[in-house]
């Protein structure tokens, strides 16, 4: 069997037991040829033909040998990620670690020898639905009981000891403030150990490099991890700790990796970016950071997310006129309308107070997109409170709104709050106000028929017809084209809003 288009697999096995391997392997027509790396300790490699490592795995692993735990050879892992694009850009962390370490990407969890759940906990839903998750996890593994499985993210800071005694057999466990230990963790496991978990504070991850393949046009960049605002009903603080901002080195050094790779489009990431600060004599503010990175070279637009009313400075806001690459678009999230239920979430702000931030981010641009969130049915909230919330909602004007019902979260001031509002009630108010924010919706959308938008093409559609990409507001366009222009800003002309989408045609020469 020559080397060229072949796969090595690493294993441990019983030393007594690999003359008994390595014949069972020489009996499948030269589909494998086992080397002995370290007799004593029952290391060998395993030579396979590309395309037939399942099946060389199925025979081993039917072999009732012990499969190796280093990390190496040609394994599969599968990540899956759950809640915010901070947990996304923590996926894409581990996911490069492991492709660096020769790992492949499997394209199911029942092909994968390394299983990832990366849980959300910021309301009880996702958390419910994580637990479950992590039980079809395991059953898999009980057809594959090399199967490593692990469990990150801010139900591992929340609720590890919980976990640990429902699901003893996990691999690992590691908290979101602790991710960069990732690559510590893999080398704790592959010496044998089991269960190893990492909850201290580490040093904020640096993306790696990653093997060139078809690059992604958008990209999502940590700057900051942590929150200090203790709004009474979030749990953020509690599971990701005080606010730590990144270096400004590793951030731009990231960048430049990322648009190195194909990248044109950067979303910073943080659970309050307006309160980034970094440095000792001369602090650097979130607005000098994005003056900063606007300065890239080949970097063609700019996002950030998620933004604290409390923390829009005036500086800020400026950015917004100055700054030419920084997208139309702000998620600026209001929680509610009333004064006295923002007092009771801990806001810090009023309904007044966030109005007149959209009065200067209209004056800084004109057709500037604002995106928010908005919670119903928080505890002592009256009608008369709900109408408040549908009023400022009538009055800004949201392109988008991601809207829930309050669910009680142990550990919060909140969960102790009364009165509770009634679920019936919670629901009613939350069709009431997704209604009135979907005929909004819709008249953003409707309005940019029959004009030409700049459009970032990220790609093929779903429907493996059109082609695909955002404006600068956020907004999805579907488009045909005779050719790839994934990665390119051209123009398109709106013909048709839909829904959650617009149709156009390209109006720019392909």
């Amino acid at each position: 069997m020559k080397e060229k288009g072949n796969v090595k697999l690493t294993f441990t096995v019983p030393s007594n037991r690999i003359m008994f391997l390595s014949n069972i392997l020489m009996g499948y027509d030269g589909m494998a040829l086992l080397r002995t790396l370290d007799a004593k300790r029952g290391s060998v490699e395993v030579m396979v033909s590309r395309g037939l490592e399942d099946r060389v795995m199925e025979i081993i692993e039917s072999l009732d040998l012990k499969k190796d735990r280093v990390l190496g050879g040609r394994k599969k892992f599968y990540i899956v990620t759950m809640g915010c694009q901070m947990n996304e850009y923590d996926s894409e962390y581990m996911r490069r670690v492991l492709l660096k370490k020769g790992w492949e990407e499997a394209s199911s969890l029942e092909k994968s020898d390394m299983a990832i759940l990366n849980t959300c906990t910021v309301r009880k839903k996702p958390e419910q639905k994580a637990l479950s998750l992590l039980g079809r996890i395991l059953h898999v593994r009980k057809k594959r009981p090399h199967m490593l499985v692990g469990v990150v993210g801010c139900l591992v800071e929340h609720k590890a000891e919980e976990i640990i005694s429902k699901f003893p057999n996990l691999d690992f466990l590691i908290s979101p403030g602790s991710i960069s230990g990732f690559e510590n963790v893999l080398e704790e496991l592959s010496q044998g150990k089991k269960c190893v978990i990492l909850r201290d504070p580490t040093k904020l991850p640096c993306l790696p490099q990653k093997e060139a393949k078809k690059a992604s046009v958008t990209a999502y960049v940590s700057i900051m991890q942590g929150c200090n605002n203790y709004c009474t009903y979030c749990v953020v603080p509690y599971v990701r700790g005080p606010e730590r901002s990144r270096d400004p080195k590793d951030i731009l050094n990231e960048i430049r990796l990322l648009i190195s790779e194909g990248v044109k489009e950067i979303t910073l990431l943080g659970q309050n970016v307006n309160s980034y600060s970094y440095g000792d004599k001369r602090r650097l503010s979130f607005p000098g950071l994005l003056r900063l990175i606007s300065s890239v070279e080949g970097l063609e637009r700019l996002r950030f997310t998620t933004s604290h009313p409390k923390d829009l400075s005036d500086e800020l806001i400026l950015c917004f006129k100055e700054i030419p690459i920084l997208c139309n678009h702000l998620h600026l999230p209001v929680q509610a309308g009333s004064n006295k239920v923002l007092s009771l979430m801990g806001r810090n702000y009023t309904k007044e107070h966030y109005l007149k931030l959209v009065e200067k981010l209209r004056e800084a641009r004109e057709d500037i997109a604002i995106t928010t969130d908005m919670m119903v049915g928080f505890p002592g909230e009256t009608e008369e409170d709900f109408q408040e919330t549908l009023d400022i909602t009538r009055r800004v004007g949201f392109d988008i709104m991601f809207s829930f019902k309050y669910s009680d979260r142990e550990g919060t001031e909140a969960f102790h709050l009364t009165p509770k509002v009634p679920e019936e009630e919670k629901a009613n108010r939350l069709l009431r106000l997704q209604e009135l924010q979907r005929e909004i919706t819709t008249q953003k959308y409707k309005a940019l028929e029959k004009k030409i938008c700049e459009v970032l093409v990220e790609g093929r559609s779903k429907d493996g017809l059109h082609y695909m990409g955002r404006t600068s507001t956020n907004k999805i366009v579907n488009f045909l084209s005779q050719s790839d222009l994934t990665g390119r800003l051209i123009e398109v002309y709106i013909e048709e809003a839909l829904n959650n989408s617009l149709r156009g045609r390209i109006i720019t020469r392909e």
